[in-house]
This record gives C-alpha cells, structure tokens and sequence, in this order.
C-alpha cells in the first residue's frame, strides 16, 4: 500500500510508536483482570487471594502436611517458617512458590475445616496415629481423595471456593481482623490499577505526539516533493494534469495522506496489538466461552465487506470530484470579469452547482453508509454481552467460572471486538487515501520533458566565459506538442546578434510565442537545434541558461508583494539604484512616483491592483534589473500607448546597445527600426530582413504592414 511507504523515512518512531502501544495495549488489558479481582477476591472472598494462608496455626500446619505426598510435604514445610508464638508463617522461598502452595494446601484445608462433615475421618486420631508411625501416609491420601471423589465433577471448583472459606476461617482463629485485610486488598489492587491507567494515559499521549508529528512530516515531506516536482514541470506536463488538479493534489490529497497517517499509526497498528492481547487474556480466563467472540468477529467481518463493497466504488471517484470543483470554482474567480461582462453569473452558478452537487450526492451516500456501521458494531457488541451474560450466568451457577471472570470476559471480548471493528474502519477509509496517494505518486513519478544535462557534462562553464550580448542561432529547428503529428514550427533558421534587435511578426498562431520559449527552454525543439554562443542550450542547464536571459511574458504576470520585491524578484539582494534603473528604462518611473508609497506600494496577486500598461511596465523592468545578455519580449508592449512605447525602445537602444534583444510584436510600428525582421506564417518563415527590406520581397509583411500603418508611414516616417 502507498501510503505505508510514506513511512519509509520514520523507521525509528514507528518502532517507538509500537513499543508505546504494546505498554498501552499492557495497560488496557490489564485493567479487566484487576477488576475481576476486586470482584472476586476483595468483594466476595473479603480479600483473601490464597488458600495457603500467610500465617496459620501448628495444628493446622501439621494436619496440611501430613495430607500432602511426601514430596510436597516436604515443600510445603519449607515455604513455612516457626514463628515464637508457636504459629507458622509464610517466609520468602513461601512466596515465590505462592501458587503451588495453594494448589497443594486446598483439599487439605477444606478437610480441616470441615472434617465434621466428612464421614470416618477423625483428623485428632489420624494426626496421633501418623505421628506414631500406626497410620501410613498413603492410607491417609486414600482418605483424602475418596472424600474428594464424593464431590462429583465440580470437585475442583468446589474445592477452591472452599479452600478460601477456610483460609478465611484461619484467619479468623488467628485473631486477624478480615474487614482490615479486604479494605487494605481494595486499595492495594485500586492503586495499581490506577498505576496502569496513569501509564497507559502516559503512553497514549506520547503515542499521539509521536504519530501526529510523524504524519505532519510526512504530509510536509510530500507538499516539498511535490512542489519541487511541479516546479520542474514544463508546460506540457502542467498542462496534462491541470491546474486546480495539482492544487488539489498538494492540498486535499496530502492533507488525506496525513490523517490516515496519524490513524495507520494510533489505530492500525493498536487495533492487532490490543485483539492478539485479548485473545490471549481471553484463552487465560475461561476457553468455554471463545466460541461468542468468534461468531461475534465472523459477523463484523462480513458486515465490513457489505460496506465495503457498496461504498468502495464511491470513494474512488470522490477525489476527481474535488479536482472538478476546484477546476469550476478556479476557472469563475480567474474570469470573473468576462463573466460580468457577458452576464452569465447564473449559467455560472448553475455549473458550479452541479459540479458541488455531484461531490454532495457522493459524499452523501459515503457517509450515510458510514453511518450503519456504528449502530450496528453497537448492536453487535451489545449483543454480545448478552450472550455473555446468558452462558456466563450458567457457568456461574455450575461453579465453573466466579462472577469476576464473567464480568473480565465481556471486557476482554468487547476490547477484541473494537480491535476488529476499528480495522474495519480505517479499511474502508484507506481506498480512499490510496486513491489520493496513487495521484501524488502520478506527480511525483511523472519525469519532466525538459531535463538538465547530466552532471560534470554541462557546459555552463563555457556559456559563463561569454561577456556582451549573446549570440542565439536557430538552426533547421522543427517543433510539435506532444504526441501532436503537425509542427507548430518547421524548418527555422536564423540568427539574432548581440547589439541588434530582432524582432518576429506573423498573424496569430503562426508560433512566434513560442520561438521565444524554445529559447527559454519551456519546450525542447523535436528537430534542429537551438545554440547560445555556438553551445546548444539542451548542453547548459537551465540554471545557467536563463541567467543570460531576460524574459518578459505576453500575459505581464506580478506577485504579490511591493512594486520595488517583483522589480527585484531575481535577486532580494538586488541594489535599489538598479532597480530605479530598470524602472525608468521600462518608463514605470512616473507612476511609481506618483503613489504615496512609491516603490513600497502594495501589489496584489496577479497585480490586479494596477493597470495593464502599468503592469506590462513592471515585467520589463523585472526582465532589466536582471545582468541578462539577451532580452526576450513575447509581445510585451500590446498595452502600452504609442508615446510609452516609443520612448521605452528609444531607452532599449541607448542602454542596451551591446546586449542582444528578440522582440515578438503584432504592431509594425514596434518593429519598424528594428535590426532584423522574422516574418513566420504558419510556423515556417517567409521572410527575413529589414523593414524596407520585406516591403519589398516579402507579400505577407506587406499585407500585415498596409493593414496597420499609411503610405507615408510604410515610406520611412516613424508611426509613434
């Protein structure tokens, strides 16, 4: 499952975790066999826990160990010690072997106490005669298990209960004071029983700490993975998954990935621990009985199944519902304005009522058969204790088991059936966080398009060895998007030179865009090859790469923050005096100056705060304040007015007059004085040259040149 592989990196605290829960598991099943006790020793045998008694007079240790074997009189002598009194107490060897003793000394006692009631048996005479040597120890023990035999099969069980009255009555003759000694069994049995609870609260918290610090550092590990992953992406592979479905990815996913988590660690992992322990406190107690918590466990396991088999279908589907909604909601903030304008606010309402309607009606119908499943573990357990009670209260009354092991039995039974029952659980919740973690391992495995080189082969050596502008040559290049069989681009081939401005110019969608983001490296070329300085950009990583490049998008995108922190957004180191520089060559100079706070203005996210031209400004002068050898312009002067514009290429000639600059426009009067002209038409190229230049050789410059400026324009005057 993936989502135990997860946990790879925190070996050392889910051994902790493990280790804590078999002290908790220790603790919990602990508690019902020190309730049992109180029961049974502290309530209804006054608290007293062993037929050999701690202390009982001479007669009564010598009447027990002549009725013992030979070689358990002689054990049974030495676990006694002779006091001054006369008395005989239990001494430290005595202790160790506390249960054989009681085992030994019980029929023997019962006798003692109640010879009256067993026919031909004079333990006086009998005591006499043995010591003389007249009665032998066999005839003796005969005597013994003749007057056990007449007990019927309840022997032993009668036995034990009766051996304690007599311990009792021991006690009794020896002037001990009983309520005294149940009092001080009560509060001896109900300090260790708090001992445990406090240990076993000691364990769980721990265990809570350690798990919901481990599931954060695995939710946080994953949100770092994934960020970093999806910053390496190029287009193509955000775009196959989407946005809002990587935001739902590195958000809900994860965050799904991190309860189950914390759950895996404080229930999974408890919930066998705790039924194993059980089982084995249950084997301990009484066996008659074990058959209940099988058929109990047989039901929860097929209850489980139904559930699992009606809502697994759901929660497989409810996670690309999320990404359905956050796609709808996504796409109605971003263009928000377009639907005001087209007032179509209800049509959008609609689309994203259906959409959170259909996550409703799933998440509905996954938890109303959620909601079956407690009332039915309840009935299943609640029933269970009745059938308990039922079997137990004839096992009481044959005197099988006493009314403290019924009572330690339902415990026992109940924690292994909510072992079960919480296995159950979180095996219906875990399809769901695999789904989300099957998604996170698509992003986390899917190998970006776009790679550096491999490591000690880079030439960023080389490329760094360059000052000035930079040479960018486009040689035989061919492009196409994915598995697309069409070339965006096809057979290009020309060069832009330090000191000059080449600019590119076509009709839409004949791929002048993307010419720019081949040099960005957003995409590899699929043929041909595109070089810096004579070294092929695939050969340099991009690191070093676009640190020789300026680059402004068509769509000027800001962040938020202040004007001055998106001017300086390469460097937050960067000097202010350059930053002015670069403000006052993208002429955003004056209305920085304007505002109150001037470069320390707010910008919202997106710069929606500030308008297009003046947003289109700031993405130049963020491309600028860059130590760039070559400036790319993805049509970044659409919104700017002719005076700006003019004035901003007038201060690209006079101060980058030695750096290399690729302008892509859809105005001519852009490109007019430009260095050298690309036309592209349907991604090939259909002329190169200067302005008058293509006026003259190239039909498809005319067309876009007539179509925007006059006769006396197109002839040499300046359209600004």
């Amino acid at each position: 499952m993936r989502v135990i592989r997860y946990l790879k990196n925190a070996k050392i605290a889910v051994v902790l975790i493990v280790l804590l829960l078999v002290v908790q598991a220790f603790t919990d099943l602990s508690l019902p066999n020190y309730t049992s006790k109180i029961v049974d020793v502290g309530i209804q045998q006054s608290g007293i826990e062993h037929a050999a008694t701690t202390e009982m007079t001479a007669k009564t240790h010598d009447l027990v160990a002549m009725m013992l074997p030979a070689s358990d009189e002689q054990t049974f002598r030495d676990a006694y010690t002779e006091t001054d009194a006369g008395t005989y107490k239990l001494n430290a060897q005595g202790e160790r072997e506390q249960a054989a003793l009681d085992s030994m000394a019980a029929m023997p006692l019962v006798a003692i106490h109640n010879a009256q009631q067993i026919p031909d048996l004079d333990l006086d005479q009998a005591l006499q005669a043995y010591q003389a040597g007249v009665v032998q120890k066999d005839q003796i023990l005969d005597m013994l298990s003749e007057a056990k035999s007449k007990m019927g099969d309840r022997g032993d069980s009668i036995v034990q209960q009766q051996a304690i009255a007599a311990a009792r009555a021991e006690y009794e003759s020896l002037g001990y004071n009983l309520s005294d000694m149940q009092m001080g069994y009560l509060i001896q049995i109900g300090l260790i029983m708090l001992g445990l609870a406090a240990l076993g609260m000691v364990a769980a918290v721990i265990v809570g700490y350690l798990a919901s610090r481990t599931a954060a550092k695995v939710g946080a590990t994953l949100r770092a993975k994934l960020f970093r992953q999806v910053v390496s992406f190029s287009d193509a592979e955000v775009q196959s998954f989407s946005a809002a479905s990587l935001i739902t990815r590195g958000t809900n996913d994860i965050q799904l990935i991190q309860m189950i988590t914390v759950m895996l660690l404080r229930m999974v992992l408890y919930a066998p621990i705790l039924a194993i322990g059980g089982i084995i406190m249950v084997s301990r107690t009484n066996l008659a009985m074990s058959w209940i918590i099988i058929l109990a466990v047989v039901v929860i396991g097929v209850l489980i199944v139904v559930l699992m088999k009606v809502a697994m279908p759901k929660f497989k589907i409810m996670q690309k519902l999320v990404d359905r909604v956050n796609l709808v909601s996504r796409e109605i903030l971003t263009g928000l304005p377009v639907i005001r304008a087209f007032d179509r606010q209800e049509h959008e309402e609609q689309r994203f009522d259906a959409a959170s309607a259909n996550l409703m009606k799933t998440q509905l119908f996954t938890n109303r058969v959620m909601t079956f499943m407690m009332p039915l573990m309840m009935l299943i357990m609640n029933g269970v204790s009745v059938l308990i009670v039922w079997v137990g209260g004839s096992y009481i009354d044959n005197g099988t088991i006493q009314t403290g092991d019924m009572i330690a039995f339902i415990t026992y039974s109940m924690v292994i059936i909510m072992g079960f029952l919480m296995i159950g659980m979180i095996s219906i919740m875990l399809p769901r966080a695999d789904v989300a973690a099957q998604r996170v391992d698509e992003v986390l495995n899917t190998q970006p398009t776009i790679c550096d080189p491999v490591p000690g082969k880079a030439q960023d050596d080389v490329l760094a060895s360059f000052a000035g502008g930079a040479t960018i040559a486009f040689s035989k290049v061919s492009f196409k998007y994915g598995d697309s069989k069409e070339c965006v681009l096809e057979d290009l081939d020309f060069t832009c030179e330090p000191g000059k401005t080449t600019a590119l110019i076509g009709s839409t969608g004949s791929g002048k865009s993307t010419v720019i983001k081949l040099i960005e490296r957003f995409y590899d070329v699929t043929g041909g090859s595109i070089t810096l300085d004579g070294v092929d950009i695939r050969a340099v990583s991009q690191e070093a790469l676009r640190a020789q490049l300026g680059y402004v998008p068509q769509k000027a995108f800001l962040f938020s923050g202040t004007i001055e922190s998106n001017i300086a957004y390469s460097d937050e180191g960067m000097p202010s005096e350059r930053v002015q520089a670069a403000a006052e060559i993208a002429q955003a100079a004056d209305f920085i100056a304007s505002k109150d706070e001037g470069m320390e203005s707010d910008v919202s996210q997106g710069g929606t705060n500030v308008s297009g031209g003046q947003r289109q400004r700031l993405a130049i002068a963020r491309a600028l304040a860059t130590e760039a050898r070559a400036y790319l312009f993805d049509d970044s002067f659409s919104a700017l007015d002719y005076k700006t514009d003019a004035a901003l290429r007038q201060e690209l000639h006079t101060r980058l007059s030695d750096k290399t600059v690729v302008i892509v426009a859809q105005r001519i009067s852009t490109i007019l004085h430009a260095d050298k002209i690309v036309v592209l038409d349907d991604g090939r190229i259909v002329g190169q040259g200067t302005h008058d230049e293509l006026l003259k050789t190239c039909e498809e410059y005319r067309e876009i040149a007539m179509s925007q400026l006059s006769a006396e324009e197109l002839s040499g005057g300046d359209a600004a």
